[in-house]
């Protein structure tokens, strides 16, 4: 009896052993995706003030991530080379308020949008400027370089000759062209709309003075080949549409 008790004992801990590395196993291979962000893009990606990535677009990912079963790591990386960091294997995807586009369907695939926006012009608050006379070209306009602002004013006004190219003042980040607007070295700033309430919000002297509705829809770029992570994607973001996280998370990021 007591050798059947020590064998039995002997079995159990094995069972415990072999239960417990394959718990440790399935963990080591879950996947981890790394997504690049434009870290001066609030309220949808920005780096904290103790370091760390945050933002609307983060916190979804995030969320998602852990329904979907795989890991996400949020990689700051410039804006205008985002998309060849993509394809250069560099970073996974881009959860981070990129525009659907047909010219960047022409490289990458995105998934379903989640967030329509259009692009706002601001003034300082004191300005008397109007939409019209702020793009007439006697002005200067700042805009983030590689966004589809930028690419809006150079197709409508730079190329056909409304606005001279030199008035035209791209920066790394909206941040720097909103700094650049109230303190008189720009006259006014176009960026997608809700950035633009976003830096109002936070206290900025700024002010919308006309919406171009351009109609644009958020979705994340992934790889043309990465057919299964734009589907566990696609179907992450629905469920998180659904979910009471989808709520909490736009009130606290766009509520006044």
């Amino acid at each position: 009896m007591r050798n059947k008790k020590l064998v039995l004992m002997v079995i159990f801990s094995l069972l415990i052993v072999l239960c417990t590395g394959s718990i440790s196993l399935l963990a080591a291979e879950k996947k981890v995706y790394i997504n690049g962000i434009d870290a001066d893009y609030p309220p949808f990606a920005y780096i904290d003030e103790k370091g760390n990535s945050a933002g609307f677009d983060v916190e979804c990912l995030n969320w998602i991530a852990q329904e979907m079963g795989f890991e996400v790591k949020h990689q700051p990386t410039a804006w205008d080379g985002i998309v060849s960091s993509l394809l250069a294997k560099k970073i996974d995807m881009v959860y981070s308020g990129m525009s659907i586009t047909e010219e960047r369907k022409t490289k990458v695939d995105f998934t379903i949008p989640y967030w329509e926006i259009n692009q706002a012009l601001c003034v300082r608050e004191d300005s008397d400027l109007n939409i019209i006379a702020a793009l007439c070209g006697e002005y200067t306009v700042g805009s983030q370089r590689g966004c589809t602002a930028a690419e809006w004013i150079e197709e409508n006004l730079v190329k056909t000759g409304i606005l001279p190219k030199d008035n035209l003042k791209l920066y790394e980040g909206f941040s720097l062209a909103v700094k650049d607007l109230v303190n008189g070295r720009i006259d006014s700033a176009m960026m997608d709309d809700v950035m633009v309430e976003d830096a109002i919000r936070k206290g900025q002297p700024v002010k919308i003075v006309g919406i171009i509705k351009t109609g644009e829809a958020y979705g994340v770029a992934v790889r043309k080949e990465d057919k299964e992570l734009k589907a566990l994607l696609n179907e992450g973001i629905a469920k998180l549409k659904k979910s009471a996280k989808w709520d909490e998370l736009i009130i606290k990021y766009f509520s006044e």
